[in-house]
């Protein structure tokens, strides 16, 4: 559509997930109309974060080290692991300050579809993980999606032989939902995840 450099940048941009053309477009023009300064910022920090960011050696979630954070965090529970997707999820439970055990991320999901198997996630490293027998209990924090039920059966199945306890987050119906609207799967969670309430 456009000339030489401008449509290049709408092609890389559009390469991003969850950025279609339409998207890619307007970032390209909103980059354009930019400062040169602002772009340079934009530009240091994506060669910033490709020198310095790599993979927690323990975990595999993002860190400027060897380990992460939370991986050399001393106060963390070594036995106890959630096992996450994407380092993303990572922040996600952090927010919460619920959990105080550690995390090991698996790099994605099982899913046949797009020729993702378990040998494509980092599942070798989990069970070397819970090999020395500190851990006492895996919970699983995958998707509540057919990708992430797949892995957590995957991952139950593997675990459960070696007397670890295995957990699943519960799901089902989000704060602030009405029950109209949630689909049969979500409310046949919240039934079956249900809990007595104290008097």
């Amino acid at each position: 559509m456009y000339e030489g450099a401008v449509q290049d940048l709408i092609d890389e941009l559009g390469r991003l997930p969850g950025v279609g053309p339409k998207s890619a477009q307007r970032i390209a023009f909103h980059l354009l109309a930019t400062d040169a300064a602002d772009v340079r910022r934009l530009v240091d920090a994506l060669t910033e974060v490709k020198a310095r960011v790599r993979f927690c050696e323990i975990c595999g979630n993002v860190a400027e080290s060897e380990t992460c954070r939370v991986c050399a965090d001393p106060r963390r529970s070594d036995e106890v692991i959630c096992v996450v997707e994407e380092p993303k999820d990572v922040v996600a439970i952090e927010r919460t300050r619920e959990f105080r055990g550690k995390y090991h991320v698996l790099g994605g999901a099982i899913n046949p579809l797009d020729n993702v198997g378990p040998d494509d996630l980092r599942i070798s490293e989990l069970m070397s993980r819970l090999a020395d027998g500190s851990v006492t209990e895996v919970i699983i924090a995958t998707d509540p999606n057919v990708e992430g039920e797949a892995t957590a059966t995957y991952l139950s199945r593997l675990i459960g032989p070696m007397g670890v306890t295995v957990s699943r987050l519960a799901s089902g119906l989000p704060v602030g939902g009405d029950l109209e609207y949630a689909d049969e799967v979500t409310l046949g969670r919240a039934f079956e995840g249900r809990r007595v309430v104290g008097a």
